[in-house]
Parts: structure tokens; sequence; C-alpha cells
């Protein structure tokens, strides 16, 4: 099991946010290459599945497959907001390129977040809505902007 450690959920994080960089072109080139960009999200997923699979496997956890058909139905939508994402990130770059497309994906991300935090969605605890953080939501939508020109 990974320790618990702020700065190493920092880097994790940061990486993630790399590999989402890259992943958004790559799905697009895939799209393009095979001519559909359904198609494409859905050969992305396929992978994604297939490597978590052989990672859970490998770290001797596959009882928890089995514990899945127990949890409440709605959990699953997560599964579809993957979907949708890798889907709505592969097709919007070759129409916003990838800086645009990732500052509207980080400022969703951001407002989003402060819905969720505010109203401590899924068991997570409540957050104040505070000037600074509307600040950021707001400096992040000034971003998207200014990267179009």
């Amino acid at each position: 099991m990974v320790p618990q450690s702020p700065v190493l959920a920092l880097i994790l994080m940061a990486v993630a946010g790399v590999a989402v960089a890259i992943q958004a072109p790559l799905n697009a080139a895939l799209g393009r290459t095979i001519d559909s960009s359904v198609a494409a999200a859905a050969v992305s997923f396929g992978v994604g599945f297939v490597a978590l699979v052989l990672l859970v496997t490998l770290s001797g956890e596959s009882a928890a497959f089995g514990r899945a058909a127990i949890a409440p139905r709605w959990l699953l939508l997560g599964g579809m907001l993957g979907a949708f994402f890798v889907w709505a990130s592969l097709w919007s770059v070759p129409v916003l390129g990838v800086l645009t497309t990732t500052a509207a994906l980080i400022l969703g991300q951001i407002v989003g977040a402060m819905v969720l935090d505010y109203i401590g969605a899924f068991g997570i605890a409540a957050r104040d809505l505070s000037w600074t953080r509307a600040t950021a939501a707001l400096l992040v939508g000034v971003g998207v902007i200014l990267s179009r020109f």
C-alpha cells in the first residue's frame, strides 16, 4: 500500500496532469487514424481497463472485483464520466489545441470541485467558498480566454 503523504499526492497529481495533457492529443491522433472519436475513446478505455485489471491482479486485490457487485449502482457513474472525459478531450484537442483544451478542463474541474467541496459531496468534509478560491477559478477562466489568443 502507498503511504498517505500530501507531498506524494501533490507529485502524483502533477504527474497525472502531465499524463492528461499527453493523453488528449494521443487519443485525438488515434481518433484521426481510425476515423472515429467515439471508437478511439472506447479503444483508449479498453487499454486502460486491461492495464488496471493487470494492476489489481498483480497487487493481490482481485477480490475487490467481487465486492463491486454490492456497491450502489450510482457509484458506477464514475466510469461513464471518465468515458465522457476521454471522448470530450480527444474531440476538443483538434478544435481548441492542447493548451486551451487543458485549461478549459482545469477550469471545469475547479468550478466543479468548489461546488463539491462547498456541499460536502460524497462524504468529503465541506469547505467554505472563499475569495481566494473564487479568485483562483477566475484566474484560470482568464487563462482559458488568454490561451485562445
